[in-house]
């Protein structure tokens, strides 16, 4: 058997790099934004957490089974292929899911072309009629106009995506895309009662709604119950089928390339390829965002905003299929067990410390979710452009890699379940901090916090699934905390999560989230301090006390200092 025919290691880790690169790029078009993009189709927060919590649900047990099969039937490199080729379709298929109703057309783009609205948008032209405001004409061209002259449709502040818009959000949005009342200033509105619940609007912040109310005013919303339905089935199926085809890919790449630098025993130079990924989510994020910004008008002047982030998605994985084509996958490797995965599970059950890990990456899931799904909607209601939030992903991710020198330091000085508490402690901070945000730059500092409650959270509980695995065990046990518990935790958040903004309000949702945080890490460590010390063997020690009873004989072999500590390592 001739092994593969040639091994250029150099030209390998390049073309890993780019790669993961092109792949973080991919990533950052949609992903950070796919929730915005389902608010503005007109799902509330309840049926995005639904969609959400779908593909978190699919991610963490479809990808190691379709990894599996690849494996045991030697078909990685085709399933690379077909997993970029697939979802560079299904991307397209999110953009042609029609909202319940036409979308207005976007003011700042028929300002930058010269025209006027002729209408206002359904949401908007429903105010007069709920209020029973009086004073607006409609004029003979069809458009509605306010006593003054004015356009109506110009009060409506649809600009509030930009920075610009920042200043008007709080006179416009809150009655109308929020679901906030004011009623101090805007006398009778109540829209946050009375909207529906598959609306984005009526389920912002504070603003609880039921289903009997939203039948009495999806008319007078202008908004068809019976389209919302069908929007939200439609995205469910196009979520769940573009995820199937997405979510193998990274999985399928790591095992390729760690097995391919196994072969020749270079798997120390696997371990800093993880910060290309980063490089390129926050390049892709922020180009992106600034794309949408300028191109939007140019594609579209009708619709729901966003569909460029998947075109965008489409093309670079058109980019990275080509680049898969040179991607280093062994061709001929000797057999290894197959039940790997279930004595990974095996050691979850049966350590105490890897199942305090486990709840543990269980609830980073889920509160992580409650960020990723809505912290976007927070900062579009305070006035915030997508290139701000690009921006504030961007900042997170930079942090991570800037931390990243001091690793082993903060390691040895705090030790891994301390460096866990830091982690959870500022991922708490972050949610906190969230609940109060008071403008679209304020979550902007908050999310420097990122780079510990994130990327050194995760190199602690790396570090300790490496100390409390058995031999050969180390990868699966470490993809089954990436997986399937922080998978698990991601979904059951994003399911939770969804209803809790719709029937409290997203403050609530992340201080809840804050508190079930803090009284798990008390909770952990004080159940930490009480189990027994993990036995460490003191290599020195035994090498000074050793080393003149060392031999070659077979006496000398059973005295050997080593042999002597690995079996008492591994005598039970």
């Amino acid at each position: 058997m001739s092994a593969n025919p040639q091994w250029d290691i150099s030209r390998a880790l390049g073309v890993a790099r780019l790669f993961h690169l092109v792949c973080g790029v991919r990533d950052a078009c949609v992903t950070p934004f796919l929730t915005l993009y389902l608010r503005q189709l007109g799902l509330a927060a309840p049926w995005v957490g639904v969609l959400m919590g779908a593909k978190h649900l699919v991610a963490a047990f479809w990808a190691p089974s379709w990894a599996f099969l690849a494996k045991s039937y030697r078909k990685r490199r085709a399933l690379l292929t077909g997993s970029l080729l697939g979802s560079a379709g299904a991307s397209l298929l999110m953009a042609l899911v029609p909202p319940p109703d036409e979308a207005p057309a976007d003011p700042s783009c028929n300002a930058s072309r010269g025209a006027r609205p002729s209408a206002l948008p359904p949401a908007a032209a429903s105010i007069p009629r709920a209020v029973g405001a009086p004073g607006l004409r409609r004029a003979p061209a069809g458009g509605v106009h306010a006593p003054d002259g004015r356009p109506a449709g110009y009060t409506v502040g649809y600009a509030v995506g930009s920075v610009e818009g920042a200043g008007t959000a709080a006179r416009v949005l809150p009655p109308v895309a929020s679901g906030l009342r004011d009623t101090a200033r805007a006398g009778a509105f109540k829209v946050g009662r009375t909207a529906p619940p598959l609306l984005a609007g009526g389920t912002a912040p504070g603003s609880p709604a039921n289903l009997s109310a939203a039948k009495g005013d999806a008319g007078a919303l202008g908004l068809s119950l019976e389209g919302l339905r069908w929007t939200f089935l439609l995205s469910l199926g196009s979520v769940v089928f573009w995820e199937l085809l997405t979510a193998p890919l990274e999985q399928v790449a790591d095992d390729s390339l760690y097995e391919y630098l196994d072969f020749v025993d270079a798997t120390d130079r696997y371990g800093s390829l993880w910060i290309w990924r980063l490089l390129g989510l926050s390049a892709g994020v922020c180009g992106i965002a600034a794309a949408v910004g300028q191109l939007e008008c140019f594609v579209a002047t009708s619709g729901p905003r966003g569909v460029l982030h998947f075109y965008g998605y489409s093309v670079v994985s058109t980019v990275a299929l080509l680049v898969s084509i040179a991607f280093p996958v062994p061709i001929c490797r000797r057999q290894e067990p197959s039940y790997k995965t279930i004595k990974a599970l095996s050691l979850v059950g049966g350590d105490p410390r890897l199942i305090l890990l486990t709840f543990t990456v269980f609830l980073v899931g889920a509160a992580t979710s409650a960020v990723q799904n809505f912290l976007f909607w927070h900062m579009k209601d305070h006035g915030s452009s997508e290139l701000v939030m690009g921006f504030s992903v961007a900042l997170g991710l930079l942090g991570e890699i800037l931390l990243h020198p001091f690793k082993t330091t903060l390691l040895r000085k705090l030790s891994r379940m301390g460096t866990v508490g830091l982690g959870l402690g500022c991922l708490a901070a972050q949610l906190l901090y969230y609940s109060f945000l008071w403008s679209w730059w304020a979550a902007l500092p908050a999310q420097i916090l990122s780079a510990v409650s994130n990327g050194a959270l995760w190199w602690a509980v790396k570090a300790s699934v490496e100390d409390l695995a058995t031999p050969r065990t180390e990868r699966p046990l470490g993809a089954m905390f990436r997986g399937h518990i922080f998978g698990g935790g991601s979904s059951l958040g994003s399911f939770v999560g969804g209803f809790v903004v719709m029937y409290f309000s997203l403050a609530v949702l992340y201080r809840a989230c804050c508190v079930l945080l803090l009284l798990w890490l008390a909770l952990l460590l004080s159940i930490q301090s009480r189990l027994p010390q993990e036995q460490k063997i003191n290599y020195s020690k035994l090498l000074v006390m050793e080393a003149s009873d060392t031999s070659d004989s077979e006496q000398g072999t059973e005295r050997d200092w080593l042999v002597k500590a690995m079996r008492e390592e591994y005598s039970e």
